[in-house]
């Protein structure tokens, strides 16, 4: 896709799906939507950080490394990753479409709420 919104890279759920399979050179994924709808369905492993958690978890992140944000449909995850890069985070991207898009497996229930921002760093 490499289309730019303000600013901010557009990835689509192929690339999206390429990332997610190469764990090696993957940006961070995370889920900004609500518990609720995390708990719905959400990509296996991906941890959530409700949207509202973004500015203070941000104290706390590295800005050297890559994100990837998602959310339900794309808009949400767009104002997050814009509010990211307006405060030094120079490598995040948007998941275009978010979860309405996705085709592959989901998990159902609260696999993995971010507690710690340093779990994020965990490989």
């Amino acid at each position: 896709m490499r289309e730019e919104i303000e600013g901010i890279e557009q990835i689509d759920v192929q690339e999206l799906k390429q990332l997610y399979k190469d764990s090696q050179a993957a940006p961070i994924l995370i889920d900004i939507r609500e518990p609720s709808e995390y708990i719905e369905g959400h990509i296996p492993g991906v941890p959530l950080l409700p949207m509202q958690q973004i500015p203070e978890a941000a104290e706390s992140m590295k800005k050297e490394e890559s994100y990837v944000l998602i959310c339900r449909s794309g808009s949400r995850s767009q104002h997050a990753a814009h509010y990211l890069k307006e405060n030094g985070f120079n490598q995040v991207k948007n998941f275009a479409g978010g979860m309405l898009t996705w085709d592959e497996e989901v998990n159902k229930g609260m696999e993995n709420p971010l507690e710690n921002v340093g779990d994020l760093y965990q490989k």
